[in-house]
């Protein structure tokens, strides 16, 4: 019995011992493996850090908008009797747009001027009556409130015939008729939209640090991926008298000059403003920097190494951004494939693909 519980005990031992023989020769190899691997070459581009000429300006995105823009709208209700516009018209300050179905209230006009014509005939006997001091003056006064009175209601009448007569309220473009001949038209109904194009205001937010670069009259120019060959220039016409306190912007206006009328209202556009100041700063593109909550790091390639490097960051162009320290003019800085890398990785450069490295890029964002 003793017997057979030892050979038990040594099956046992061996089996345990093989099992954790086993793990623990996995284990040396995987070790061994992924040693071998953190020692093979990553391949990576690489771009040199040079040293440009660095124009100082500010770059910020807005969106356009009419100097004077409208949505005409009915003020009164009535039937639309005539239409005396095409949708896009460029038209001139009081044309007639929208004619409403004014019979009615002409009619009614005829009628209280002929009121008014016999108050007036009434005042003017009362009025001679009382000089001779035949009738008492309390009778002239009566007289002479009626009148009145039929004269307002005339005005009123007049007022209300003349808001079925819809004009342009200034000059500009017409938009798409929103409006046919016989529809009835409840008063805010919108007719057409009228815009004035130029010149047109351009609408942007700066941080608040940039509001000392920033003063009345400054010239600007703008671009837009509509035309993209072509500046749009103009100057800075009001300054937004506070801050925004939950973005710490604050809301600028430029006038931009558009009399070729490309420019529309509600699109989006690329301003550029000139400070008069150039400076050299070492250039890489923006992709180059790998941005932490502790740092923003360059991966320096020496040798076939990979030496992780802080950088201090400053303005950036297009897609390239300038390095204020962390690197000398010349070193070789990994531009993309930068994710697989640790300090000390060794590396394998293939320039066949480069990021993009433009001053100042054609923006496409809403090209659709």
């Amino acid at each position: 019995m003793f017997k057979r519980l030892i050979i038990m005990l040594l099956i046992v031992g061996l089996v345990l011992g093989g099992v954790f023989g086993f793990k623990s020769f996995q284990g040396a190899m995987i070790k061994k493996y992924m040693s071998s691997m953190g020692n093979q070459a990553q391949t990576v581009s690489t771009t040199k850090a040079s040293l440009q000429d660095w124009k100082s300006q500010i770059d910020a995105v807005g969106t356009l908008r009419a100097v004077r823009g409208v949505d005409i709208s009915s003020e009164v209700a009535g039937i639309v009797e005539g239409i005396y516009f095409e949708s896009g018209d460029e038209v001139a300050a009081g044309v007639l747009l929208v004619k409403l179905r004014s019979d009615d209230d002409i009619a009614a006009l005829a009628s209280l001027k002929a009121d008014a014509h016999l108050a007036e005939i009434t005042y003017q006997r009362d009025y001679r009556q009382l000089q001779e001091k035949t009738i008492a003056q309390a009778t002239a006064d009566i007289s002479l409130a009626n009148l009145e009175k039929a004269r307002s209601a005339v005005e009123e009448q007049e007022a209300k015939i003349a808001k079925k007569f819809i004009r342009a309220p200034f000059a500009g473009r017409l938009g798409i008729s929103g409006v046919d001949l016989g529809q009835y038209l409840s008063p805010g109904t919108m007719i057409v939209t009228l815009q004035a194009l130029d010149p047109i205001y351009f609408d942007f937010y700066l941080p608040q640090h940039e509001l000392s670069n920033i003063k009345l009259d400054q010239e600007v120019a703008v671009k837009s991926d509509l035309h993209p060959d072509k500046l749009f220039t103009g100057k800075i016409w009001a300054i937004d008298s506070k801050v925004d306190p939950s973005t710490r912007n604050v809301q600028i206006r430029a006038t931009l000059d558009n009399k070729d009328k490309e420019l529309l209202p509600g699109m989006y556009a690329v301003i550029t403003i000139d400070l008069g100041m150039t400076e050299q700063h070492i250039t890489l593109p923006q992709t180059v920097i790998t941005y932490n909550a502790y740092g923003d790091t360059v991966f320096v390639v020496k040798d076939g190494i990979a030496e992780q490097r802080f950088v201090t960051v400053g303005p950036t162009r297009g897609d390239q951004v300038a390095i204020l320290k962390g690197l000398e003019e010349g070193e070789t800085v990994v531009s993309a494939g930068q994710l697989k890398l640790q300090n000390g990785s060794a590396v394998k450069i293939n320039n066949a693909f480069m990021p993009s490295n433009d001053s100042n890029p054609i923006t496409s964002e809403i090209k659709e």
